[in-house]
């Protein structure tokens, strides 16, 4: 392979493992909670944030549109951390409900931007061929202390724990890899094995798998590894004999 495609590739792989890294065994404590689509939710509440910070005409690479995402993705972690208290049997209407928002909520202000059709592209999609060195420091430090939280923080049993380390789990992520991505990179791993390793496995050859298609074949890249994912995870449910 040519060096100037691993210099591309290279950083890409390695976004899609940090973003693995946490997803895989958050995935696996949402089918067990049956919150599937809170990701989404989340996912599309820190674009907004993203969003909001861009039109009130912050740096798009800045701090400030950081910490805009992840306040709207704590404020909407802490409020479904409310609902499911007050009307647990609701809580996945409630979180199609405040998907639903968000996203029509950056459409009004993206009405707004020249380029806004272009940039809700982005968010839904995202960039991860593009993705710099200096981008995944950062994340992977963050990842490294929601991972601890993961498996050192009983994370299952606490409630506001789990929201708070899934929302800055996702904000982090859906600037790297987008929201398309953020949702297959959850469900799809924890769909496909039972166990831990397994589902890393399955994330790991997915991106590796979408990422050289759309490289070899001039694809879209979030789309092609959301389908690598897609295929891999058929494979592995349909090896182990999944219902």
């Amino acid at each position: 392979m040519p060096s100037h495609s691993l210099d591309i590739l290279g950083p890409a792989f390695l976004a899609g493992l940090l973003v693995l890294a946490t997803h895989v065994p958050l995935g696996r404590l949402v089918l067990e909670r049956g919150i599937v689509f809170i990701d989404l939710a989340i996912a599309q509440v820190a674009g907004l944030g993203v969003v909001a910070a861009d039109f009130a005409g912050l740096e798009a690479t800045g701090w400030a549109v950081q910490a805009s995402a992840a306040a709207a993705a704590m404020l909407s972690a802490a409020f479904l951390v409310w609902t499911e208290r007050r009307f647990a049997r609701e809580q996945e209407a409630i979180i199609g409900v405040v998907f639903v928002v968000a996203a029509s909520a950056e459409i009004l202000l993206l009405a707004f931007h020249p380029h806004g059709a272009e940039q809700l592209k982005d968010l839904l999609a995202g960039q991860i061929l593009w993705v710099t060195p200096g981008e995944l420091a950062p994340v992977a430090a963050l990842y490294a202390a929601l991972l601890a939280a993961i498996f050192l923080g009983r994370i299952r049993e606490r409630r506001a724990l789990f929201y708070a380390v899934f929302a800055l789990a996702v904000t982090a992520s859906v600037q790297l890899v987008g929201v398309f991505l953020v949702f297959a990179s959850l469900i799809m791993p924890a769909l496909a094995a039972r166990r831990l390793s397994g589902a890393y496995a399955v994330g790991i050859a997915g991106y590796a798998l979408g990422l050289g298609a759309s490289l070899a074949l001039d694809l879209p890249t979030g789309a092609a590894v959301v389908c690598a994912l897609a295929l891999v995870t058929a494979g592995a449910a349909a090896a182990r004999g999944m219902p």
